[in-house]
C-alpha cells in the first residue's frame, strides 16, 4: 500500500498524539479518536500517573517533531536517586558521571496537552473526544465508534487503523483475531498509590526535598518513590505487595496506616499533611506487561505503544519506548518512500524483540530500586562499572545508561548486560572496594567479550 488518504489513530494519549504530529507533518489527512473528554478542558484526576520521566529516547523523538523547545519548558532534571533510610537518613546516587546523563521530571499531562495542541495546527489533523473504536471489520474496512456523549454508535470507514489506544486496546484484539496471534498480560503481584508532597509555604523552600533528584525509600520487598513537580509539589507513589504482610489488603485502617509509614517511611509521612486523605482516597493502581507476537495485520492495521508492549514503570521507559516506536516508524517512512506494505512488517521485526528486552528489564529494575540499591555488592559493581566505562568509553556502557542516555536499541542493551554484569561479578569477588579491582584483568575481559559500539544514527 502507498500512501493512504486517510489514518485513523485510536487513542489521543502521549504516543497516539505524538504520531499524529508526525503524520501531520507529512502531509497526512489524520483522525484521531479518544475516549475521555479533551483534558485540556479539564484536571487530570488525582491518583494516576501525573507525571513521568522523560529520557533520551523519548527527547531523540520530541526534537524530530519539533517539539523540545517548548517541551524543554515542562522538565525538571533529575541528575540521581536520593535513598531514603529507614532513620531518614540520605544517600544520593548519580545516574551516570557525565553533566548530560540526567533524566527529566515530566507531567503528563502537560505534556499530553502540548502535543495535541501542536497536532491540531495541522489543518489535517482531527482529534474526536468522548469517541472509541468498539469494533474493526478488516473485510469491509470499517470501524464502529462509539459517541459516549450521545451513547450512540457509528459507522466509519478506514484504509489505515493505527492502535495507540492502550493495555486495553481494541484494535489489538481485532488483530489478534484476524490473525490467531498469541496476547497475554502478565499481571504483577505490586500495586501503587500516589500521594502527594505539596510546596513548602516558602520559596527558598518551595522543594522541601532535593529538587533535581528522583527519591527513594527502598525497604526490600516494597518502596516509595517520589518525582518533582514545577510548582514544587512531589509525585509520591507507594509501591507494595497486593497480599502478605505488608499489603494494600492489609492496610485498611487509619492506625494501620499510620503505624506503617511511621516504621518504614516517616520522614514522607511527615512532608503529607493530609496524608490519611490522600491514601484512602486515591485508587489503587495495577501494573502489568502487555506481550504479543502480532503488531500488524496486512496494510490494514497496526498497534504501538502501551497497546503492544506496556510495561511496568520501573525502568521509566514506557513512554520513551512508545515515543521510539514513533521516531522508527517515521524513519522507516523515510527510507521506503511511505510505503506502507513495505514499511509495517519491518517495524514489528525491528521493535518487537526490544519491546520484550525493555519488559524484562523494567521488571529487573523494580528488584534493584527497592532492594539492591542498599546493597554493598551492587555499589561496588556499579563504580567498578563507571571506572571500565572510563577506561573503555567505545565497549563498556552500563546497562542503564545504554537505556537511559543512550539509543542502543534495548535488545542490544540487555544481551551487552548481561556479560557486563558477569564481567563486574569477576572483578568485584573477594574485594571491598572500586580501588582494589584488578584493571588489567578487567582489560582483558572487556576487550574480549566486548566489541565496540557506535552510537545509532
Amino acid at each position: 500500500m502507498k500512501k493512504p488518504h486517510h489514518i485513523l489513530i485510536a487513542g489521543a494519549g502521549l504516543v497516539g498524539s505524538l504520531l499524529a504530529l508526525m503524520l501531520g507533518q507529512r502531509g497526512y489527512r489524520v483522525t484521531v479518536l479518544e475516549k475521555r473528554e479533551d483534558m485540556r478542558r479539564k484536571s487530570l484526576s488525582a491518583g494516576r500517573s501525573i507525571n513521568l520521566a522523560l529520557a533520551e529516547r523519548g527527547i531523540n523523538a520530541l526534537r524530530r517533531a519539533g517539539l523540545m523547545e517548548e517541551v524543554e519548558k515542562l522538565l525538571i532534571p533529575m541528575k540521581g536517586r536520593v535513598l531514603h533510610g529507614v532513620d531518614s537518613e540520605l544517600l544520593f546516587s548519580p545516574y551516570g558521571q557525565r553533566p548530560h546523563e540526567v533524566i527529566y521530571s515530566v507531567s503528563r499531562g502537560e505534556l499530553n496537552q502540548l502535543m495535541m495542541t501542536a497536532a491540531e495546527t495541522h489543518f489535517d489533523v482531527d482529534i474526536l473526544f468522548n469517541q472509541s473504536i468498539e469494533t474493526v471489520d478488516f473485510d469491509q474496512k470499517k470501524v464502529s465508534i462509539k459517541d459516549h456523549l450521545a451513547d450512540k454508535t457509528t459507522q466509519l470507514e478506514f484504509e489505515l487503523v493505527i492502535g495507540a489506544d492502550g493495555v486495553g486496546s481494541e484494535v489489538r484484539k481485532a488483530i489478534m483475531k484476524a490473525t490467531g496471534g498469541n496476547f497475554q498480560i502478565d499481571m504483577l503481584g505490586h500495586d501503587y498509590k500516589e500521594l502527594c508532597i505539596p510546596p513548602g509555604s516558602e520559596i527558598a523552600t518551595r522543594w522541601q526535598m532535593e529538587k533535581e533528584a528522583l527519591h527513594i525509600w527502598p525497604r526490600g520487598g516494597y518502596m516509595l518513590i517520589a518525582l518533582p513537580n514545577l510548582d514544587g509539589s512531589f509525585t509520591v507513589t507507594l509501591f507494595l505487595p497486593r497480599k502478605g504482610d505488608p499489603s494494600f489488603e492489609l492496610i485498611d485502617e487509619p492506625h494501620e496506616l499510620n503505624d506503617f509509614f511511621d516504621r518504614q517511611f516517616p520522614d514522607a509521612k511527615a512532608l503529607i499533611p493530609n496524608f490519611q486523605e490522600e491514601y484512602f482516597g486515591n485508587p489503587i493502581g495495577q501494573l502489568g506487561t502487555v506481550r504479543c507476537d502480532r503488531w500488524v495485520y496486512n496494510d490494514s492495521a497496526f498497534i504501538l505503544g502501551d497497546a503492544s508492549h506496556g510495561i511496568v514503570p520501573f525502568h521509566g521507559q514506557g513512554m520513551n519506548a512508545g515515543f521510539e516506536d514513533c521516531s522508527e516508524l517515521i524513519r522507516l517512512l523515510d527510507e521506503h518512500a511511505d510505503d506502507w506494505s513495505t514499511v509495517l512488517p519491518i517495524f514489528e521485526e525491528i521493535r518487537m524483540p526490544n519491546a520484550n528486552a525493555i519488559a524484562d528489564m523494567a521488571l529487573e529494575n523494580y528488584v534493584t530500586m527497592r532492594d539492591s540499591v542498599n546493597d554493598e555488592k551492587f555499589k561496588l559493581k556499579k563504580e567498578i562499572g563507571f571506572e571500565l566505562e572510563r577506561m573503555f568509553p567505545d565497549r563498556f556502557i552500563p546497562r542503564y545508561s545504554m537505556v537511559m542516555f543512550h539509543r542502543y536499541p534495548y535488545a542490544d542493551a540487555f544481551s551487552r548486560g548481561q556479560i557486563q554484569d558477569d564481567i563486574l561479578n569477576d572483578l568485584a569477588n573477594g574485594i571491598e572496594s572500586a580501588s582494589e579491582f584488578d584493571r588489567q584483568r578487567g582489560k582483558e575481559l572487556v576487550e574480549s567479550r566486548l566489541q565496540e559500539i557506535a552510537q545509532p544514527a
